[in-house]
């Protein structure tokens, strides 16, 4: 598949032939997960992320917006990520809910999440960082406010999104440069040798499942084109920049049990999408849709495939192909896995894959060094992102 359009199939969808095509995730244990990502035309990218401890893979495309100079046809990585963080709270949340027995009518999140980027790429300062997170939660329910609090507060220290968040993790990569394996600059090397890359893209189809939704990923509207504005037409490739993202996340809860999130990029200007959402059969979910975690992790990969394909835009240097292999993993969840103990997450690990007959090993290293220091989500991953919870309006000490 070249591009989203030359696709007959969903924006996103189970594959049926996941084993035949050996779509599988390492067995660290507990939760892993190994997303395969490439670059398609344009600002188009493609992933299939593998759930390791159900063994489900499911296929993803994305797209950037005008910002971009992208066709707009699919969610912004930062989408993924945010839809992502906020289903993974939200399990936890009526996790606690059942566990303690807490009839509640209606529950609501608001997500806010921000990141920055500033510096000069030409001059290797750009870098991008991750901001801390805004928690807006609604809940009807005739429960006292100081249990509700107290399970909010939990359910964000379970969740496994929120764990990636609150740790410092170094990410770690392998380069391949035109099939071999080379060493990697700034960012800090992996231990494990280079894995082959990933495969299998173009021969995955959809399982025939009816249980399945088939609008997993919609897109509800269209945001104007507008240049010469802040946040217009192709901004997002200045070769300068000082400015901030906003990003929100509005989750609900379906009749069905299934999450539905409405993410929207309001700066830069972005268009609004849809993601439906559902726990894994390891975690008592039904897998309808891809968990949290799922998501999360494809925002992840397709946020630092942008930076590549961004860097080498403002640098004007060839760039024939890129993808990723990349391995994401996380303890059960301390409420809805019944672990006993505190949520954890790991380091995430990245194969990076470099293709053109005129890149040599420099310029490749400066890519990936200059992916993880411009990757909004990388560093969300090494820094400490505070999440504030503010509870039917009023604040609520996260502490």
């Amino acid at each position: 598949m070249a591009s989203i359009e030359s696709s007959p199939y969903p924006l996103a969808f189970r594959i049926g032939n996941a084993n035949e095509l050996q779509f599988v995730a390492p067995d660290l244990g507990e939760i892993s997960i190994r997303t395969q990502a490439r670059a398609l035309e344009g600002m188009q990218k493609e992933a299939v992320v593998t759930y390791g401890p159900t063994e489900t893979s499911w296929r993803m495309v994305c797209d950037e917006g005008p910002y971009l100079n992208g066709t707009d046809l699919a969610p912004f990585p930062l989408a993924f990520f945010t839809a992502g963080l906020a289903a993974s709270y939200m399990s936890e949340i009526i996790a606690l809910l059942n566990r303690q027995g807490i009839v509640y009518r209606d529950i609501k999140l608001s997500q806010d999440n921000r990141y920055g980027m500033e510096g000069s790429a030409l001059k290797g300062t750009m870098t991008g960082s991750a901001l801390p997170v805004d928690l807006q939660v609604r809940l009807d329910t005739d429960a006292d406010k100081a249990t509700i609090e107290d399970i909010v507060k939990t359910a964000v220290r379970s969740s496994p999104a929120g764990a990636l968040l609150r740790s410092e993790l170094q990410s770690e990569f392998s380069l391949t440069l035109n099939g071999e394996q080379i060493e990697t600059g700034r960012v800090a090397r992996m231990q494990e040798p280079a894995e082959p890359g990933p495969e299998g893209f173009d021969t995955a189809v959809p399982t025939n499942a009816e249980v399945l939704p088939s609008d997993i990923i919609t897109k509800l509207e269209s945001t104007e084109t507008l240049h010469g504005v802040a946040g217009g037409a192709g901004t997002s490739l200045a070769a300068e920049q000082k400015r901030i993202l906003h990003v929100n996340g509005l989750c609900t809860l379906r009749g069905d049990g299934v999450k539905e999130i409405r993410t929207q990029l309001f700066s830069p200007i972005g268009s609004v999408f849809r993601f439906l959402s559902d726990d894994s059969r390891r975690l008592e979910g039904l897998e309808r849709a891809p968990s949290g975690l799922v998501l999360l992790s494809a925002g992840i990969a397709f946020c630092y495939l942008t930076q590549l394909g961004r860097y080498a835009h403002i640098v004007k240097k060839p760039l024939a192909g890129y993808s990723l292999i990349q391995d994401t993993r996380f303890s059960l969840p301390e409420v809805s896995g019944r672990s006993g103990a505190a949520t954890t997450a790991s380091p995430v690990k990245t194969h990076v894959y470099i293709e053109g007959p005129d890149v040599d090993g420099d310029y490749a290293r400066t890519l990936v060094d200059m992916g993880e220091q411009t990757c909004f989500l990388h560093a969300a991953c090494r820094s400490s992102v505070e999440t504030h919870i503010t509870l039917d309006g009023t604040s609520v000490n996260s502490k």
